[in-house]
């Protein structure tokens, strides 16, 4: 059996070059409800372990599971807000497996009779492309508990000394989202799968159905991937690389498996359908398990649970009820704020769309809020190595802060240094210019001083304006400026200027 240990990696763009990779994504997202999908257990992120539980988040004998009636609502959201079909009805099943973070032995999921299928949706790439992803289905189930290996250097359970098991996540409701497969991406299948997973990502969030905190684990991916010779061979084996929980590490997951399976095909060797696990310190995968088909979890229907019957009026009640997506959003935004489609990108990107709509609100405009969130504050976050959003800074504040500069208070210069004292938490705008005395300069009296002290230390540029040659007075400007400390309006200060020398 050959494995990367055996050959080099194929280059990315030769391997797209010569086989037709085709993915395919499962993405997991826990539903914020307030209790567990089965019991009546709390659930939030951070307690205690093994603090939010009961007997049936154990498994214990005896204890029997009730339908959380919100987590099928979400369930619904999800569905429609993937154009899938709603089920007129939909049961639940036991998965049938071993692992220590299952208490039960096995995983009350849904298999053959899922919540919502057959739907789509388009995901739209940095270059402004529309890629439509076709849904397969979205089911219901419960999460497993977390184990925590110690010892050993890689925090897995080989060479780890001991193992704990946290039963707190055991139940919590997911939503596990599975795609056809994703076939024509090409080269850009690595972009298409990061598009894809921050497109649910977002709609999670929109339809307030889950905080969907990667970092957190409320949003994971399953990342298959498979090469082909040409789009008209049949499908090759693949591979699936579990629980990837960044849209950076999907991309770089999916251009890894591609190079390594083109590296193992070149070399004559067989893919084995398989588990891997991805390693972000490094940028590799590595091997897991032999991939298990649906048959060997002999999946059996739920028998303490009656099947689920969704009424249509309250279906329907639902799809009323969805907000605005985050694409349709982002239409309405960009048309709103006059931005082009390369700025929309960038603010997407960067994600700043929340930050600039609620600095507009806060009143300063578009394009003032774009200017700060896209420049200075952007440069900042970028050499602290933090997102935007996790700068201390308030849209508030920047719509303050824009409102000085309307009123005339400061310039733009000195609205840098505001902005300086209010991520150094001097406080609000108002109390940073107060505080550093930053307000510009608005009697004319210390101007025409700072003006009559310019003029007299140029003699020769006074006699070039009275000729006509205004080029110098920007000189005149740049001494005030200094000898104000950047406080006065250049404007005005041009003005007096002016006058000072034709009197």
């Amino acid at each position: 059996m050959s494995t990367t240990t055996d050959v080099d990696l194929v280059d990315y763009d030769d391997a797209v070059a010569r086989f037709d990779p085709v993915i395919g994504i499962e993405v997991h997202v826990e539903l914020g409800t307030r209790t567990k999908m089965f019991d009546g257990a709390e659930q939030s992120f951070g307690e205690e372990p093994n603090t939010q539980i009961t007997p049936t988040s154990l498994g214990l004998p005896g204890a029997l599971p009730v339908v959380n009636g919100t987590a099928v609502e979400y369930a619904i959201r999800i569905g429609l807000a993937l154009n899938c079909s709603i089920a007129q009805s939909c049961r639940f099943a036991r998965k049938n497996y071993f692992y220590p973070d299952v208490p039960k032995n096995f995983q009350t999921s849904q298999y053959d009779e899922p919540i919502a299928s057959e739907g789509f949706v388009d995901v739209e790439l940095e270059d402004g492309t529309t890629f439509r992803v076709e849904i397969e289905r979205a089911h219901m189930e419960e999460d497993a508990g977390k184990n925590t290996h110690v010892g050993g250097a890689t925090g897995r359970i080989h060479g780890a000394e001991y193992s704990l098991v946290d039963y707190n996540r055991a139940g919590v409701p997911l939503v596990e989202i599975v795609t056809k497969p994703i076939t024509g991406a090409g080269e850009r299948a690595p972009e298409v799968a990061r598009a894809y997973v921050q497109t649910l990502r977002d709609m999670f969030r929109a339809l307030g159905v889950s905080e969907a905190r990667m970092e957190r684990g409320n949003v994971r991916a399953d990342v298959n991937v498979s090469l082909r010779p040409t789009p008209a061979d049949a499908l090759g084996t693949r591979t699936e690389t579990k629980n990837v929980n960044s849209f950076r590490s999907v991309e770089r997951a999916v251009r890894y498996e591609i190079s390594r399976q083109a590296a193992i095909l070149d070399a004559g060797g067989v893919i084995v359908q398989e588990t891997r696990h991805w390693h972000e310190d490094t940028g590799i995968t590595t091997a897991g398990r032999v991939k298990s088909d649906a048959e060997d979890y002999r999946y059996f229907p739920e028998p303490d649970l009656v099947p689920i019957v969704p009424d249509r009026a309250w279906i329907e009640e639902i799809r009323a009820a969805l907000p605005e997506l985050p694409a349709a959003r982002r239409r309405r935004l960009q048309g709103e704020w006059g931005y082009a489609d390369a700025e929309m990108r960038d603010v997407v990107n960067a994600g700043a769309i929340e930050l600039i709509e609620a600095t507009v609100a806060a009143g300063a405009s578009p394009a003032a809020a774009r200017k700060w969130w896209m420049g200075e504050l952007a440069r900042t976050a970028k050499q602290q190595e933090v997102e935007l959003a996790d700068l201390p800074i308030t849209p508030a504040q920047i719509g303050a802060l824009q409102q000085l500069v309307d009123a005339g208070r400061i310039n733009d210069k000195l609205a840098r240094q505001v902005l300086e004292g209010v991520l150094a938490g001097e406080g609000d705008p108002e109390q940073v210019v107060v505080a550093r005395g930053l307000e510009v300069v608005s009697d004319d009296g210390p101007l025409l001083e700072a003006i009559d002290a310019a003029l007299a230390a140029q003699p020769d540029i006074a006699e070039k304006i009275r000729g006509g040659n205004l080029g110098p007075v920007g000189a005149i400007i740049g001494a005030v400026m200094k000898a104000t400390r950047g406080q006065a309006d250049a404007g005005r200060v041009r003005e007096l200027v002016l006058e000072r020398v034709s009197a």
